[in-house]
């Protein structure tokens, strides 16, 4: 979606951090702009400074792990402005210092909770209704540098949980029809209140975030689906994909007609006749 003048955009906790400094980057796009949290007072000084600014915005508080708060959200949100052209699923959570093995269901449910099936409650509800209205559309997931390998150790809770979005993220885009376009913004460190107190020193050395937002801008203008920053990032996933591909050169390398076993082209077999976009 290149141009957003006139535009309704919503944004999940939209009220602090990425999802405010997108606000404001949206905003000066010319976009009316929706947004939610879990703070009130935050939701309010937010969109004081927006209104400030001359944006025209709204917000409401919700729980995105509350599939009938979401609900409750989207009527909010069709009710504010009449229609919804583009909608961020930006709210998360993070924690860190638990080793995998140390680590409960509990301690990855609170952040799945949100990050993950949170997610999902937004792109269900709001993508639902974005396809029954039937007009050019957009959907973007904000996952994290750790979506494409593992930049957080002892955070295995934090880091499975972006890798989930980035798989519901390239699914997604495979689902949904033509007319509705999908992107998964890929962070890196960037100043957020993530992590809380205990985070707000580590935080203050991360990249800024009205920085962070205006290079991914760029890419969202552009229909790009992967949006990234923090150059040093391509290293780590060269590593990764290094070894992984290392192991088939070594034990599957390729052969003719090796395509028998691809299973996109297995799993469209058995789709045939069935749903497709």
């Amino acid at each position: 979606m290149k141009d957003f003048k006139g535009k309704v955009v919503v944004i999940t906790g939209g009220s602090t951090g990425i999802g405010f400094s997108f606000a404001k980057q949206f905003g000066r796009e010319g976009a009316k702009i929706i947004i939610c949290g879990l703070r009130e007072n935050r939701i309010d000084e937010a969109l004081s400074a927006l209104k400030a600014s001359g944006i025209e915005a709204r917000g409401a508080v919700c729980d995105v792990s509350k599939r009938e708060d979401v609900e409750t959200f989207a009527d909010f949100a069709w009710d504010a402005f009449g229609s919804v052209d583009a909608v961020m699923s930006n709210a998360g959570v993070m924690a860190v210092g638990r080793t995998v093995i140390g680590s409960t269901k509990e301690d990855f449910m609170k952040i799945f909770d949100v990050n993950v099936f949170g997610v999902l409650n937004v792109v269900s509800v709001f993508g639902k209704r974005l396809i029954e209205q039937g007009t050019p559309a957009a959907l973007y997931n904000v996952g994290s540098e750790n979506s494409l390998f593992n930049g957080v150790p002892f955070a295995a809770p934090y880091v499975a949980s972006k890798h989930a979005v980035l798989a519901l993220t390239e699914s997604l885009k495979e689902e949904v029809p033509d007319y509705i376009e999908v992107g998964l913004i890929c962070p890196g460190f960037v100043q957020s209140e993530l992590g809380g107190d205990e985070a707000r020193e580590t935080m203050s050395q991360a990249m800024d975030t009205d920085r962070f937002t205006s290079v991914a801008m760029k890419q969202i203008k552009q229909g790009e689906f992967y949006i990234v920053s923090h150059a040093y990032n391509v290293v780590r996933i060269d590593e990764r994909y290094k070894k992984v591909k290392k192991a088939y050169e070594h034990y599957a390398p390729r052969y003719d007609g090796d395509d028998e076993f691809d299973v996109r082209t297995l799993f469209n077999r058995m789709a045939e006749g069935g749903n497709s976009k």
